[in-house]
């Protein structure tokens, strides 16, 4: 093997193993069954094309929001009450859990309420908020338009991996802010509109390193119905 073909080998690797899904947190296979499934997507892959494309929706879906289920019901598996509860419930009370699944239920649980939410806000083409909201959006953030400029600056300010979260809280004030991992307005009682998963299987596929490119392609496919 040459230099050259070393390097690109060694390239195209690594790129893989940051877009699957790693054994730790994403394996799919021989996980258990469990009260948690996976819910489908409410449109085909290929429906948010040009902004999303049909393969990345596929792994995201198929696989990652996937392994966040297995994982979660292999992490409770031996807990026949917490098998009641439901994710949203996991998350607000996370000091009460075990503490060695803690870490594992927040990760997962955190994956599969933030995805179960994710599908439901995407659609092409996208829609503003309207009624209500709409006039909640302009009191609180000016505008639209400055409500935009503020997902886009929230997106753009997460380190690594995470989420930009538009979300309403307990008090009824709409609010937007950062979260790392998959953690969530969820942990906090509050109510999620919309978010934009700043993780790279999200978009790294067609995006590569241009995280600004798919944030605003993600505008482009907001759906408020909340």
């Amino acid at each position: 093997m040459n230099r050259r073909t070393f390097f690109q080998t060694f390239l195209a690797g690594t790129v893989a193993s940051r877009l699957l899904p790693s054994t730790s947190h994403a394996q799919t296979t021989s996980a258990p069954s469990g009260p948690f499934t996976l819910p489908p997507l409410p449109y085909p892959p290929n429906a948010l094309e040009p902004y999303i494309d049909a393969e990345t929706m596929t792994l995201h879906h198929g696989k990652h929001h996937a392994a966040y289920v297995n994982n979660l019901n292999k992490a409770i598996a031996t807990y026949p009450d917490l098998q009641k509860k439901s994710a949203e419930d996991l998350l607000q009370n996370l000091d009460s859990l075990p503490a060695d699944i803690r870490t594992t239920v927040r990760n997962n649980a955190g994956g599969h309420v933030n995805h179960s939410h994710l599908w439901k806000t995407l659609k092409n083409p996208g829609e503003k908020p309207s009624g209500k909201l709409a006039k909640e959006i302009d009191q609180t953030f000016g505008s639209y338009d400055k409500w935009k400029e503020e997902m886009i600056k929230t997106a753009m300010g997460v380190f690594g991996s995470g989420w930009a979260w538009f979300a309403r809280g307990q008090d009824g004030k709409l609010f937007i802010k950062p979260y790392p991992n998959q953690d969530s307005p969820v942990m906090e009682g509050a109510n999620l509109i919309y978010g934009i998963d700043i993780w790279e299987h999200a978009y790294y596929l067609k995006y590569r390193n241009l995280r600004a490119d798919y944030v605003k392609a993600c505008l482009e496919v907001s759906l408020y119905s909340f």
